[in-house]
């Protein structure tokens, strides 16, 4: 891949930047990353090639980054968080619970044999897309907390089991995975709350700013890079390497110099870079050739929206059950591992990330309805979290 190359992926991921300036129309910036590598990749014109090794690298990077930075903004200190914690568990466990169910009729109905999966699509969310929207929303209320810890154990829950899912004949090889790469991000956090009791880590952050070094943003890339390169090797996604090392870093307190920092990098970079590749990588033509992989991505979708939509029976605002549907990581997860294993039907993969792209789309609508309910503003009383309302 040459530099006049990356530049065009990059030019393509100002799209994105520029749909969300639309602010009525609430388009996540993400949506049009992936339209643009739509229209250059495999669906459209062909101008990038999702395969060259360059580009799918960087891909690589850019997606164990958003994971990263969307752990990183699950707010594990806050004490409201703690409160709403029961409320969230209970939204996560009633989604799932209709997902397994979905899951099975959608694998009965299109004869896949993909129940196990479609429970874990139904199921997931993304933080990495639904964290920015409520950032920008400026949302805060106990809703909205109980939203928060929904997606955060969706996310996790679904990143741990969709190896075992995708490929039962291999749960014992992929748990040990997972439990390695949770392992090392668990080892991580208490090495880094340990040096940080002997005050080197402030030692360390005043010596980068005053030097302009920038030594924090380059130990957390080891780290994230390190914990992506042992999950590799293991053959788990980098997804769940990037989540845990974003956990991580919630639970100790990111500094304010490091947030910066990673957005730049991440937004800035590769994380458009990841969602343009992303984009090329669809053949959405594909599914021309298999009209019956073009109802299961209309299906997909409706599940997985119908499946956090029902969350309104819990009293939770509709806007946030559809917004907590959005799926990113986890469908493109499912669609690596299984296309890399030969697990997935003709077009199947092209169907997933269709349903995906489709939920994700759900997100605007979802932001910008949330946006106009004042009980979800940041005058919310959080006191609400702990009667359950």
């Amino acid at each position: 891949m040459s530099l006049a190359g990356l530049a065009l992926v990059l030019a393509l991921g100002l799209a994105g930047p520029l749909l969300a300036t639309a602010k009525r129309a609430g388009i996540p910036v993400a949506v049009g990353e992936i339209a643009a590598g739509v229209a250059a990749g495999r669906t459209g014109l062909r101008w990038i090639d999702p395969g060259e090794p360059v580009l799918s690298f960087l891909a690589s990077a850019g997606f164990g980054l958003i994971m990263l930075v969307a752990g990183s903004h699950v707010p594990l200190r806050d004490p409201a968080l703690r409160l709403a914690l029961r409320r969230g568990a209970l939204l996560a466990l009633f989604t799932g619970a209709l997902a397994v169910a979905a899951g099975y009729g959608v694998a009965a109905l299109f004869g896949t044999g993909h129940a196990l999966l479609y429970a874990v699509l139904f199921a997931s969310s993304s933080a990495a897309l639904i964290m920015p929207v409520i950032d920008e929303a400026q949302l805060d209320a106990p809703p909205v907390l109980a939203t928060i810890v929904h997606v955060a154990i969706a996310d996790t829950a679904c990143i741990v089991l969709l190896p075992l899912a995708e490929q039962p004949e291999r749960a014992g090889r992929a748990a040990l995975g997972v439990l390695a790469v949770l392992g090392a991000g668990a080892v991580l956090l208490l090495v880094t709350r340990a040096v940080g009791r002997r005050g080197l880590l402030t030692r360390m952050r005043k010596l980068s700013r005053r030097m302009h070094f920038g030594l924090e943003l380059r130990v957390q890339l080891i780290t994230v890079f390190a914990l992506a390169g042992l999950a590799q090797r293991l053959g788990v996604s980098v997804m769940l390497a990037g989540f845990a090392a974003g956990l991580a870093l919630a639970a100790q307190g990111a500094p304010h110099r490091l947030a910066r920092q990673l957005f730049a990098v991440t937004d800035g970079f590769l994380g458009p870079v990841f969602f343009v590749w992303l984009g090329a990588s669809l053949d959405l033509r594909a599914l021309a050739a298999h009209p019956r992989m073009i109802a299961l991505a209309g299906v997909l979708a409706m599940a997985s929206v119908a499946a956090h939509a029902a969350a309104v029976l819990l009293r939770q605002p509709l806007a946030l059950a559809v917004l907590a549907a959005a799926q990113l990581g986890v469908p493109v997860a499912a669609v690596t591992i299984g296309s890399t294993a030969g697990l997935l039907r003709p077009a199947e993969g092209g169907a997933i990330l269709t349903a995906a792209l489709i939920t994700v789309a759900t997100t605007g609508w979802a932001g910008a309805r949330a946006r106009h309910e004042p009980d979800l503003s940041l005058s919310g009383n959080r006191d609400q979290v702990a009667t359950g309302q």
